[in-house]
């Protein structure tokens, strides 16, 4: 595999976890999609809590999903928007992508370079035990940073996610990893990262 194709599948070399990384996904005319995916989509901020703190969340998020679905982080709990025709475009392209099925998807607005994300572990018991989680990335350019829950010997990872991009997630990743965005000191356009996922059935007890 020619690493310097940048449409290639790349399976990322970190230790404890699984990712494949594809930089240059067509999702048509990316301008475009980002301009209609900030003016279309209801976006909210919330107040988040962690560590036993509570504060504002430095980005806005919109929650997509199949009838009924919900999503708790962070003592937030999402109820599901009903997908969009162009969301339901990109799930179909991501589906076939990843050959791995989504039921829902939430939607991250950082305006600039102001705005990031701390680190987490998408880890909820409504994803299940290994979570199989594909992120894309539409419009600038930003870094996402892993860091070991356990292994002090391993450094951060850092992962440039370019407009069109697509990371995948699964295995042990969550279990393993946890990932952010940090906020930059020089200006940056607006990005819209998509992080889509599949919540189980909350009748169903993992294993």
């Amino acid at each position: 595999m020619d690493l310097f194709d940048a449409s290639a599948e790349r399976v990322l070399p970190v230790a404890d976890a699984e990712l494949v990384l594809w930089q240059d996904v067509d999702f048509g005319d990316e301008k475009a999609l980002l301009k209609q995916l900030i003016e279309e989509t209801p976006w909210r901020r919330e107040q988040v809590t962690v560590w036993g703190k509570t504060h504002m969340q430095p980005r806005l998020i919109a929650w997509y999903g199949d009838d009924a679905q919900s999503y708790s982080y962070s003592g937030i709990t999402l109820s599901a928007l009903p997908w969009t025709p162009a969301l339901l475009r990109m799930k179909e392209k991501v589906e076939t992508l990843c050959q791995s099925s989504f039921n829902s998807v939430l939607v991250n607005y950082y305006r600039d370079h102001r705005d990031g994300m701390g680190f987490h572990s998408d880890d909820e018991p409504e994803l299940g035990p290994a979570p199989v989680i594909a992120s894309v990335t539409i419009g600038a350019a930003r870094h996402l940073v892993l860091k070991h829950k356990l292994r002090k010997d391993l450094e951060n990872v850092k992962i440039l996610l370019p407009s069109g991009s697509v990371l995948l997630m699964k295995g042990a990743t969550q279990k393993n990893w946890k990932h952010g965005v940090p906020k930059l000191t020089k200006p940056c356009g607006p990005r819209v990262n998509l992080t889509f996922r599949r919540i189980l059935d909350p009748t169903i007890t993992s294993p």
